[in-house]
């Protein structure tokens, strides 16, 4: 059997609505503190087949919700569940009787996780969209890219962070808020509205007047020449932050640069100063660089890429990524020092086997 008792979440119980990317992200981080999740799915093609990693931790299930047995035994699990996640159009478990309301009915301490783009009311709460389309309408997506256009970033941003993390956040509150009161609640989790509350820090800067509405404008949006990234003489890359006083100093020295001859955080010069750091990492190698600048306290670092970056001696050191199922993979985070954590591997299950763990 699939579960065993670790993480600080060990016995909390979830059901799994297989669904969009952002829904298994969410049944993993779960899973990975410790829960015990079970996961449902259609029968058919298997997205675990595609990419496993992501469906770790689970007690997997496939069930035909259009079968009223099929529900009935869904609903058995539910009703002795803590949470259940979903992120289907608004409205489609309801539409079988899966719904918060029949839920409720038979599990009143549930805490009921609805995953969407936008949200389960408003006037885009039924449209297709996408971590592209849901970073659009927050100012996230206008404020990332280039002075030509904006760039989507990777679906981390709203589908994963915007949307899984705070899931998971909601999910948990939630069940804490049921273990206390005795009832349970919705959890609505919109990604658009989750990438809109990350984007505090910026609202609240632009408000004061200190962000610029604009792309590559700003210290920390590859506006400053001292947040950035430079090409090296091999074509690959390494990142500059140095954001304090102190570490442009570094960085300075480390380019052979006077710090007196910029004035860090002048606008007028920064074209100037931008110029000059690309004419100076054009003439090593990337490693060089991040060996040259290795504890100098500037702020540079070398852009790896997914093949390099578990090997990179920080994160071997931490044991970030590593191989407990087989295939190489990010490890559980964060870490916890009475409640470890562990990766355990996705093992299909009968209803039955789950019910029995259960009572």
């Amino acid at each position: 059997m699939v579960q065993t008792s670790h993480g600080p979440l060990a016995g909390v119980r979830i059901v799994e609505f297989d669904s969009n990317a952002n829904v298994p992200l969410t049944g993993m981080l779960l899973a990975d503190l410790g829960c015990d999740v079970v996961r449902i799915r259609r029968p058919g093609p298997d997205g675990g087949a595609v990419v496993p990693l992501i469906y770790r931790g689970r007690s997997d299930i496939v069930l035909d919700l259009n079968d009223p047995d099929a529900r009935a035994q869904a609903l058995e699990l539910i009703a002795l569940a803590d949470g259940v996640i979903e992120g289907f159009a608004p409205g489609t478990l309801d539409s079988i009787g899966l719904g918060p309301a029949r839920c409720f009915a038979a599990n009143p301490r549930l805490v009921y996780g609805r995953m969407s783009g936008w949200g389960q009311t408003g006037p885009f709460s039924t449209s297709a969209g996408y971590d592209i389309n849901y970073l659009s309408i927050t100012g996230a997506l206008h404020a990332i890219g280039t002075t030509v256009t904006p760039v989507p970033p990777l679906g981390m941003v709203a589908e994963f962070s915007g949307g899984a993390l705070f899931m998971a956040l909601g999910l948990v509150s939630g069940i804490l808020a049921s273990q206390a009161t005795g009832h349970g609640q919705v959890i609505d989790a919109a990604q658009s509205e989750g990438v809109a509350v990350m984007m505090t820090l910026y609202y609240s800067l632009f408000g004061a007047g200190r962000w610029a509405d604009r792309r590559a404008a700003n210290l920390t949006d590859g506006g400053a020449p001292f947040y950035r990234c430079y090409a090296c003489r091999d074509g690959r890359h390494v990142a500059v932050g140095a954001l304090e006083p102190a570490e442009f100093s570094s960085l300075c020295q480390g380019l052979k640069i006077k710090p007196s001859r910029f004035q860090q955080y002048d606008r007028r010069g920064w074209d100037e100063m931008a110029a000059a750091f690309a004419d100076i990492f054009a003439t090593r190698t990337r490693d060089d660089w991040a060996e040259h600048f290795l504890d100098r306290g500037a702020c540079v670092t070398p852009v790896l890429s997914l093949a390099e970056a578990p090997n990179h001696p920080h994160n071997r050191a931490r044991a970030t990524f590593g191989t407990p199922l087989g295939p190489l993979q990010p490890m559980p985070a964060p870490r916890f020092s009475e409640t470890p954590l562990q990766v355990v591997p996705q093992e299909e299950a009968s209803v039955h086997e789950v019910l029995a763990r259960w009572r």
